[in-house]
């Protein structure tokens, strides 16, 4: 608190609480500027003030954990950027983090998604394909002869790292399955149960603080088994069901979020747990539903700082 002295009056004015906003240094885009944009506007609506940082500009001698710029850290920092590293980092030197990166680390690898959840919530049957290395390929696939027999055809093949359905397949036989395997060998995948009722459609519940905000159901028209809206699907306001909820809450829960896309599935006995992700954008849905989700990130982000 600052106190102002003007004609024998005293004015006092909560000065902002100051944090980090860090964001990825090489992810250049208008949705994405719009994107820290509203998250920065909505923080001084809550007292809160956020200085952009990049992981370049953070960049940390980690032997030591000392910053190369030198310069000293705010408590808290929203962090909007897939560098784990860099989070651990800067969780070690006492920052609080939204979200923590253990939680981002587990969403970002879909493979430790479904590991931190096996047991918790409904998903789809998934098998963690072997690792192999760039350099070396799949020498020997005959182990899809046991996927398929697990799975069925079609199944879905994913890269575990990937964003807006960009890194998800189809494979409808083996001679797909084997040309996917070519394509991804080198990178960590999944194969999953493929669930003909979801096809083209899923629902999105962005959950802040363990409550739903806001959710849609984002559907796809154009024939493509993907429901992203990045892959022509469209998004409508929708009301979850209390099973919904409860996946969501306890996939949140679990993996330590502060705020996250929960992606369900539509199973024909009921909602599964198709991905979380931690630094889910939210422009479509706020557009869809009318529902400020920045205000409600940053809201959630001055609720325990003040705490």
């Amino acid at each position: 608190m600052r106190l102002v002295f003007a004609a024998g009056l005293c004015y006092h004015f909560a000065m902002a609480k100051t944090g980090y906003l860090v964001t990825n240094g090489f992810l250049k885009s208008g949705k994405f500027d719009a994107l820290y944009e509203a998250l920065s506007s909505r923080a001084a609506r809550h007292g809160l003030a956020l200085a952009r940082r990049t992981n370049v500009e953070l960049m940390t001698d980690a032997a030591n954990n000392v910053l190369l710029s030198g310069e000293a850290l705010p408590s808290f920092a929203v962090f909007w950027d897939k560098d784990v590293r860099l989070a651990r980092l800067l969780e070690a030197r006492g920052m609080r983090l939204f979200n923590p990166a253990a939680a981002v680390e587990a969403c970002d690898d879909k493979a430790l998604t479904h590991i931190a959840l096996a047991g918790a919530v409904p998903m789809p049957k998934t098998v963690l394909v072997p690792l192999t290395f760039p350099r070396v390929g799949y020498t020997d696939a005959a182990f899809l002869e046991r996927i398929a027999d697990y799975l069925g055809f079609p199944f879905v093949v994913k890269e575990c790292f990937g964003s807006f359905g960009q890194q998800v397949y189809l494979a409808r036989d083996m001679a797909e399955a084997r040309a996917l395997l070519e394509k991804t060998a080198g990178s960590p995948i999944v194969a999953q149960e493929f669930i003909r009722a979801s096809f083209g459609r899923d629902a999105r519940l962005y959950m802040v603080g363990g409550r739903c905000v806001a959710a849609i159901v984002r559907e796809n028209d154009s024939g493509d088994f993907r429901a992203n809206v990045a892959q022509g699907g469209r998004a409508l306001a929708f009301s979850p069901d209390g099973e919904a909820l409860r996946i969501a809450q306890t996939a949140c829960a679990a993996l330590g979020l502060d705020f996250a896309g929960v992606d369900l599935l539509f199973g024909e006995n009921g909602p599964l747990l198709c991905e979380v992700n931690s630094n889910a954008h939210f422009a479509g849905l706020s557009e869809a539903t009318g529902v400020d989700i920045a205000d409600g990130i940053m809201r959630h982000v001055e609720e325990i700082i003040d705490d």
